[in-house]
């Protein structure tokens, strides 16, 4: 039996490491744990720069805007967040004002019903400063009556206002002075004389202001309305009595 000699077995040795040496040099250099975490960052900043283009295409802007803000905070340095950041303002613009405009039509709400041996068609909308009351600027169309703009106090009384009184309006920054009468019936309304020219001026306008004397204690109040999102083809045309 041969017996390798020492000088042998140093050759061998060195061999197998050279060849060890070899394979792993011509293979890809595991990552490490901060080139596998920047890795999976990129990854999910690009899934998300996808869905916020998949949202821009159907018009989505809350959600755009809300994904856009989050990939700007979390990938600041990334090519996803430079891209987000040529169309996020728009679309927060965009956004703020289609939010705006929703919240201030749905101030208002639009009834068509029967009404003392008629129809009525209704459009109403309460004051928004929080006063301690909930008073109804109400614009009505009667079959019978025609067509009328007065106040309503749910639950407090009706105003103090003595044959006609005069209201200091402010439509937006503009003063106009109204004027108004309670009805001899009894109910917790004021009327508004000039309807007409008062819905001429609401229609143009974004707030109105009426300050006004409750019944209840004589209490002054400014009742103010948010009137921007008020939709006149919403408050629905009657036909006038008598036609068929």
């Amino acid at each position: 039996m041969h017996v390798p000699s020492p000088r042998h077995l140093v050759l061998a040795a060195l061999a197998g490491t050279l060849i060890l040496a070899g394979c792993s040099q011509g293979g890809a250099p595991a990552p490490d744990a901060a080139q596998q975490q920047a890795q999976a960052k990129a990854a999910e900043a690009a899934r998300n720069l996808d869905t916020y283009r998949q949202l821009l295409r159907i018009h989505n802007d809350q959600m755009a805007a809300t994904l856009g803000q989050d990939i700007v905070q979390r990938f600041p340095d990334s090519a996803a967040a430079k891209e987000v950041q040529q169309t996020l303002p728009e679309v927060e613009q965009r956004w703020k004002e289609n939010s705006e405009k929703a919240r201030l039509a749905a101030l208002w709400q639009y009834q068509v019903a029967p009404m003392a041996g008629g129809t009525q068609s209704t459009a109403a909308t309460y004051n928004s400063r929080p006063i301690g009351v909930h008073v109804r600027l109400v614009l009505r169309r009667h079959t019978s009556w025609g067509q009328s703009a007065f106040l309503f106090n749910d639950g407090h009384g009706g105003f103090v206002c003595k044959g006609e009184c005069t209201i200091a309006a402010k439509f937006d920054d503009k003063t106009r002075a109204i004027k108004a009468y309670a009805p001899s019936t009894g109910e917790p309304a004021l009327m508004i004389r000039d309807d007409k020219g008062f819905i001429a001026a609401l229609e143009k306008a974004k707030k109105i202001s009426l300050p006004v004397t409750l019944q209840d204690g004589e209490k002054k109040v400014e009742l103010v309305y948010e009137v921007g999102g008020f939709v006149l083809d919403q408050w629905q045309a009657l036909p006038k009595k008598g036609r068929k």
